[in-house]
């Protein structure tokens, strides 16, 4: 009869590939079962988005069959429990993303949009949250023009706004309660008091990633999140040129700053390349090549991927249907690769602070 410990054992020898520690070590073999000729096991990886969890898996068997019995049935069940890299969790929130740029314009929108529903579709429970003050655009992009979220009364008489629900997501922006033909001429202190609000008045409930779509720039939505809430991580996005790069450098500048020190968990090069229907094999660099690359470079952070210049991605977005929602576009299969390098830097960050 197969123990346990012999489970146990031939596990041992399958390394966690980010975390660099054995699963067994990492108490992520768990609920051993034994049966006559079947061995029952959870693996518990870090997050469902793992991109890596193929891998372990296929480890995981090659191990059972070297180390205890070629001829047992093995059955293995994926989990995920998504750990936290900051200590002081808020309201449930397990890890805040900051998704922010240098500049506008360069699609950080959407890139937001697309990376929150990405790591819902992996299994994660995922909100998003517009924080782009003067420039809210989740309503157009998610068909919620008009919406309004609505409010209830919790049991202390605090009311608490309940974020809209749609395709696997829970999203909340200020354009909810402004008036989308109007501008939203606020000074600083009143931004800063309104995002305030959609941070902390809202009954988020629990979550694995919260996305916060940031305004563009470096300015007092950046400070006021940064110094209040308990950031993970941010993704800087920027296209190709140089100009778009230059204020790039500057918002990984800030959140490297002492006081606000925000881990950078990556780059994405939006607008990459454009490649005609008509001519599926060729990349025309319209905005330069690989300048993103070359940022993640100098700066010792991840290059998490480039997303073509692709009109349906704007089509997407102006219907209200995000283009990673479409099965049938192969560009839904870059963000679900961001998303997972995204939640692999986290899983790292957050092992280190264990």
């Amino acid at each position: 009869m197969v123990t346990k410990e012999q489970i146990l054992h031939a596990l041992s020898h399958v390394e966690e590939p980010d975390l660099k520690k054995d699963l067994v070590t990492l108490h992520m073999i768990q609920n051993i079962e034994i049966f006559p000729n079947k061995i029952k096991f959870d693996v518990v990886l870090t997050t469902p988005a793992c991109p890596m969890k193929g891998h372990i898996e296929h480890a995981c068997r090659n191990a059972i069959a070297l180390f205890v019995d070629k001829h047992m049935e093995v059955e293995i069940n994926m989990t995920s429990r998504v750990n936290s890299v900051e200590t002081n969790q808020l309201k449930g929130i397990k890890n805040i993303i900051l998704v922010s740029s240098g500049k506008g314009g360069v699609g950080k929108s959407t890139v937001a949009s697309n990376l929150a529903l990405a790591l819902a579709d992996s299994g994660a429970k995922t909100g998003l949250l517009d924080a782009d003050i003067y420039g809210p655009s989740l309503p157009i992009m998610f068909g919620l023009t008009g919406a309004k979220p609505t409010a209830t009364q919790t049991a202390d008489g605090n009311t608490k706004i309940e974020p809209i629900e749609k395709f696997g997501l829970k999203l909340l922006s200020i354009g909810f309660f402004t008036d989308p033909n109007q501008p939203i001429p606020w000074r600083g202190p009143m931004a800063t008091s309104a995002i305030k609000q959609l941070f902390n008045d809202a009954d988020w409930g629990d979550l694995d990633y919260l996305v916060v779509d940031m305004p563009p720039g470096t300015g007092d939505i950046h400070i006021t999140v940064a110094q209040n809430y308990p950031i993970s991580g941010a993704v800087i996005v920027t296209t190709p040129q140089n100009v778009a790069l230059a204020d790039a450098i500057k918002g990984i500048g800030m959140y490297k700053m002492e006081g606000i020190n925000i881990p950078i968990l990556g780059i994405v090069e939006n607008m990459a390349y454009f490649t005609p229907a008509e001519l599926p094999d060729h990349k025309y660099y319209i905005f330069g090549k690989d300048g993103g690359k070359r940022l993640a470079a100098s700066n010792d952070v991840p290059f998490l991927g480039e997303v073509p210049l692709v009109k349906a991605v704007v089509d997407a977005g102006d219907n209200g249907f995000p283009i990673i929602l479409d099965a049938d576009e192969a560009i839904a299969s870059t963000y679900k690769n961001i998303a997972g390098k995204v939640a692999q830097q986290l899983s790292i960050l957050a092992a280190t602070k264990a």
